[in-house]
């Protein structure tokens, strides 16, 4: 008898289910990365930074019990190789942080405030799509290759930390693999929980943190094990259904913004199909949808002039440039990379809140001076 195999189209129906429960918390908590950053540096607010690493001290534990569960294998994912383009991540990094600042947000704030009426945002997702897709298979991919990509470390081992902590220090890698990713977990949630600024002023916060974290783990349960066929009967090889490159994986954003478009362009040809990233990214804008018609703040909102246009248009163009090179963005590294605790990601997310505060100083001494 068969085994029987989940189709492609209920894959995309849990990312989709994943993807709206993400855009509504984001819409009702105001989760966003560049939110974060710049309330620290304009106001001095560390609420949603501890929203942030709440999220992602949930995510690392989650996938730690899914992983001793033996329910889901991080290691074949795209975040656990053991060649590692540090200048890759570097420099996407540095790129998409500058470009979320131009644009006014990350990939999950653009869709967030897609599903809220923001017509800017609309501008922000085309020109993310395309400039990725020009970074995966077009011009700017050409450069990628011959230039940051040829910058490679080989670690000779797993690039998470835990297996690159065991062989520089010559230890058990089995014990640290058990142990490591739950105290560096405590450790976030710990310091995300222990202010009482977010117990007082926001404790919607706290909530916010807790589900982003759980949907990440979500992500990694549906492609990684709900999808997950040890021999598919056509191709007698292991398979993860629904995905875009036959890994397990979680929420990531830029490069199904370029799938999305392809999807939609070439739509009659029947060997392309919703992913579960693609399904994902339609769900936060969904999500954020109801969110707004349900608090009746839908509001379209427009470019005032042209300066504002051409900072939303360059930084599209950086983000989706940025993050194919850095092989995810605030969500696909910050969060999902993080949750597997892999040295790229980790690279990626430090170049992006650098990239970010660099660009946010220099709007502030622009507009000091013009003052």
């Amino acid at each position: 008898m068969d085994t029987p195999i989940i189709s492609v189209g209920a894959i995309a129906a849990l990312g989709f289910g994943l993807g709206t429960a993400f855009g509504l918390v984001g819409a009702r908590t105001h989760f966003c990365t560049l939110g974060a950053i710049s309330d620290i540096l304009n106001i001095g607010s560390w609420t949603r930074m501890r929203m942030w690493l709440l999220a992602i001290g949930v995510a690392i534990l989650g996938v730690w019990a899914l992983e001793l569960a033996g329910l889901v294998s991080t290691s074949r994912s795209l975040y656990s190789g053991n060649r590692l383009p540090w200048l890759s991540h570097l420099v996407g990094g540095l790129l998409f942080g500058v470009g979320m600042t131009l644009a006014s947000g990350c990939t999950s704030k653009t869709l967030i405030r897609l599903g809220g009426g923001n017509l800017k945002s609309v501008l922000v997702f085309l020109v993310v799509g395309i400039s990725a897709y020009m970074t995966l298979k077009g011009l700017f991919g050409v450069w990628r290759t011959a230039t940051v990509d040829q910058v490679v470390i080989d670690l000779g081992t797993s690039q998470e930390l835990p297996t690159l902590f065991a062989t520089w220090m010559g230890a058990d890698a089995a014990v640290l693999n058990r142990w490591l990713p739950p105290l560096i977990g405590l450790a976030l949630v710990f310091a995300a929980l222990v202010s009482r600024e977010i117990w007082r002023d926001e404790p919607s916060a706290i909530a916010g943190g807790l589900l982003i974290g759980l949907i990440v783990v979500g992500g990694w349960y549906v492609t990684g094990h709900i999808g997950f066929v040890e021999e598919h009967p056509e191709t007698l090889e292991a398979a993860y259904i629904g995905t875009q490159a036959n890994r397990p994986e979680s929420l990531s954003l830029v490069a199904p913004f370029a799938y999305t478009l392809e999807l939609l362009m070439f739509w009659s040809d029947k060997s392309r199909h919703i992913t579960f990233g693609i399904a994902t990214a339609i769900g936060m804008v969904a999500g954020a949808l109801v969110w707004a018609l349900a608090t009746r703040s839908w509001r379209e909102e427009v470019f005032p002039d042209g300066t504002d246009f051409r900072r939303h248009l360059l930084g599209g163009v950086f983000m989706g440039a940025g993050g194919v090179t850095a092989l995810g963005c605030t969500v696909g590294q910050g969060l999902t990379g993080l949750s597997t605790l892999s040295l790229g990601a980790l690279i990626t997310t430090v170049a992006i809140i650098a990239g970010c505060v660099i660009t946010m100083k220099i709007d502030l001494w622009r507009m000091m001076r013009e003052a």
